[in-house]
């Protein structure tokens, strides 16, 4: 093989794990690097302390004097830590964290010539990084470059620890001069915002009373990703432009044997995850669970639930610290939804729950769901949003890396479908059918003597997209590149005013059936239980006869991304989110610009990617290869091997030929569609994909010795 290839390859083979800690409990460690609500709270006394509260409940505003108070505390516990610089950490449009640091290094007006280290309460609360850079989608032009970063106090402050700097991030929202959001926070926490005051007040008409003060959305999110060995994926262009494999035969053994689903850590990989683990905890992700997933190379993490924007700001940071903690331990960490072809992608599970502000789950069915009447009103609420804004919800996953998963070569589809499992499924059904089903009761399962298990009351169907899981949903097929605050964006708006509808109806209802409130609400339950049938399903997603089946019912399988993204330019079926306060007309047109511009210059990378090498390093590698072909059949003249020679040479130079015109029909067309994401996603795609057609086979063809590019075999089982 190539010398490049063969000392990468060496040098992953006997790569040893570096080990950077020691084993150290996660009580002791966690949140030493951050700073929560709670301690500003506490550091500020009895007094302000509760309008400091309120504030991060997101009631009302800090003035000067109080601002920079916390500004102080805040100062001082950075110093502590020994923080040289702050930074308000935000989510722009790109999908990536930014930050702009600044030294804590000032003067005071007081002794102008002395420095001091010091962040005025105005300055924690909001900063001006430059706009001018960061994608808007049209809502401002370039020359109307400012922009602000304002603190979002209920999420924790934390300090990175980087090749020794210290910096303390602040977790922000990002919007322009003219109040239009440019992140995904701003419009995620607006949708907690309607969730809890929709939610809230339908629960209050459910129960007939004001007793429930506020909704708590909770997230938990299982984060999958790839791990490469450094040195070889440094050998593989197309994964450091596009994070993902351009071409590549797939292995003799993937995942066929089924075996490295839950199997033993490897020691390097072990290694790793310790180190980030300690990591997180110190920036106070609960992190709690790790293991390998079904692929070679794959794996996944996964954290207790928190509230919805923590849970956000902790995957981003997770997703953060995975990248730079593999660095130092020679791997490099994909998070693609598809960086392998032939074996499975990477998702980002969403377990996603509602709660009261006093801490009841509104999605716990209890033993006996058919007279639990909030959890049967707060189920039929999240099957109205899935039923009336499937669509929505689906142009929340819809990305160009999360089009290998969806409807393309492996589930979740991209058909939106609600899994319940067959005991709720059968009390619901029962409810639209008039009907008092109850739940019955499982028998133990019985091993041996002394050993038994408990099951739970419904199996799991690991092929839906949005399954209910005991007292949550899983909503399973967001993909694992993506920043969770879009997505959950619009399924918190979609559930918001499915309950501002529903609501209505249960008030006009009860006012028509006076003297059973709980009747008139069961009736409007029972109906939405009947209206909702189309988007629920019990069965195997991946399935051809339920795409058939879905088609039949009227739910949109679109299976390009911008296909899914053309209902954001539907105002009618948008609306409600602007009545809702999530995003405005404005914000919805930009973020529909954003998303498919993105798409179509991801793939554009790709392609100019693939056919650089496809042109300057496997053409050549074949060319070499039949010039070998070639001089092996003179030697052998008219024998019988010349003659086999001379077929395996035809049947080369047949696929380097076809190789050829294939990288110059991709750049063809590349050149044709533009930044054009419908025709990109038309002819740019099938164009990518015969050129790997016949780069895969001539992988097959070409000497060992000659491949430039590290293998799947390789990536796959050397060094992880």
């Amino acid at each position: 093989m190539t010398s490049h290839r063969a000392t990468a390859l060496l040098a992953a083979a006997h790569a040893a794990p570096h080990v950077a800690t020691e084993a150290v409990p996660a009580s002791a460690l966690f949140g030493s690097l951050s700073l929560r609500p709670f301690q500003i709270i506490e550091a500020l006394g009895a007094k302000d302390g509760a309008v400091f509260q309120s504030f991060v409940a997101g009631k009302g505003r800090l003035d000067a004097n109080l601002a920079n108070r916390v500004g102080e505390i805040v100062t001082a516990w950075a110093l502590k830590h020994g923080a040289t610089h702050y930074a308000h950490w935000f989510h722009p449009l790109t999908g990536l964290p930014a930050e702009k640091h600044d030294a804590f290094l000032t003067r005071t007006s007081a002794a102008p010539n002395t420095p001091v280290e010091k962040l005025s309460g105005a300055l924690l609360l909001q900063s001006e990084p430059d706009a001018s850079s960061f994608p808007s989608g049209g809502v401002r032009a370039t020359h109307t470059a400012r922009g602000y970063s304002v603190w979002d106090p209920s999420s924790a402050i934390f300090i990175r620890v980087d090749a020794g700097a210290r910096t303390m991030c602040i977790p922000a929202v990002y919007v322009s001069w003219l109040g239009h959001a440019l992140d995904s926070k701003a419009p995620l926490l607006r949708a907690m915002e309607a969730v809890s005051r929709e939610v809230s007040a339908y629960i209050n008409v459910v129960n007939g009373n004001d007793s429930c003060t506020g909704i708590v959305v909770s997230l938990g999110l299982e984060q999958e990703y790839f791990l490469v060995d450094k040195g070889l994926a440094a050998l593989r262009p197309d994964l450091l432009a596009a994070g993902r494999t351009l071409l590549g035969c797939s292995p003799a053994r993937g995942q066929q044997l089924e075996d490295h689903y839950f199997g033993v850590i490897p020691s390097r990989v072990q290694a790793f995850m310790a180190d980030a683990e300690q990591e997180l905890f110190r920036f106070g992700v609960p992190v709690k669970t790790q293991h390998a997933e079904v692929a070679p190379a794959q794996f996944e993490t996964a954290p207790i639930f928190e509230e919805m924007n923590v849970a956000v700001d902790h995957n981003v940071l997770t997703m953060e610290t995975l990248r730079r903690v593999a660095d130092r331990h020679g791997l490099l960490c994909l998070f693609h939804e598809k960086p392998f072809a032939g074996v499975n992608g990477s998702g980002k599970h969403n377990n996603w729950s509602l709660g009261t502000a006093d801490g009841t789950n509104l999605l716990e069915p209890s033993s006996a769901p058919h007279d639990n009447v909030p959890f049967l009103a707060t189920l039929a609420v999240v099957l109205t949003a899935m039923d009336k804004h499937n669509d929505i919800v689906r142009a929340g996953i819809a990305s160009a890396g999360n089009e290998h998963r969806l409807g393309a070569n492996e589930a979740p589809p991209a058909i939106l479908s609600v899994y319940l499992g067959s005991a709720l499924d059968h009390v619901i059904s029962g409810i639209a059918a008039g009907e008092v089903r109850t739940v019955e009761q499982i028998a133990d399962i019985h091993i041996t003597g002394n050993l038994s298990a408990k099951p739970d009351l419904t199996d799991r169907n690991r092929t839906t997209p949005f399954a209910f899981t005991g007292n949550k949903f899983e909503f399973r097929a967001v993909g694992a590149s993506e920043n969770c605050g879009w997505p959950m964006t619009l399924l918190n708006a979609a559930v918001a005013d499915a309950a501002r509808i529903l609501r209505a109806r249960i008030e006009a209802r009860v006012e028509a059936v006076v003297g059973d409130r709980a009747a008139a609400i069961l009736s409007v339950v029972r109906e939405v239980f009947q209206e909702t049938t189309r988007v629920r399903f019990e069965g195997n997603n991946y399935s051809d006869e339920w795409r058939d089946e879905a088609a039949r019912r009227g739910l949109g399988n679109h299976a390009t991304t911008p296909a899914a993204l053309a209902v954001l330019g539907d105002h009618e079926r948008t609306a409600f989110l602007t009545e809702l306060g999530v995003l405005s007309s404005e914000e919805i047109h930009a973020r529909h610009e954003i998303h498919l511009e993105k798409y179509a210059k991801q793939l554009q990378i790709e392609a100019v990617a693939l056919a650089e090498i496809v042109a300057t390093q496997i053409a050549p590698a074949a060319l070499i290869q039949m010039t070998r072909l070639g001089a092996g059949r003179a030697c052998l003249a008219q024998g019988q091997g010349a003659s086999r020679i001379g077929r395996d040479l035809e049947k080369l130079g047949i696929r380097y030929e076809a190789l050829l015109n294939s990288i110059d029909e991709l750049r063809a067309v590349g050149d044709a569609v533009g930044l054009d994401p419908a025709a990109v996603a038309e002819r740019l795609r099938p164009a990518m994909a015969a050129v790997r057609e016949e780069a895969d086979a001539l992988e097959q063809l070409v000497a060992d010795d000659l491949w430039p590019l590290p293998k799947y075999r390789e990536m796959l089982f050397v060094g992880v």
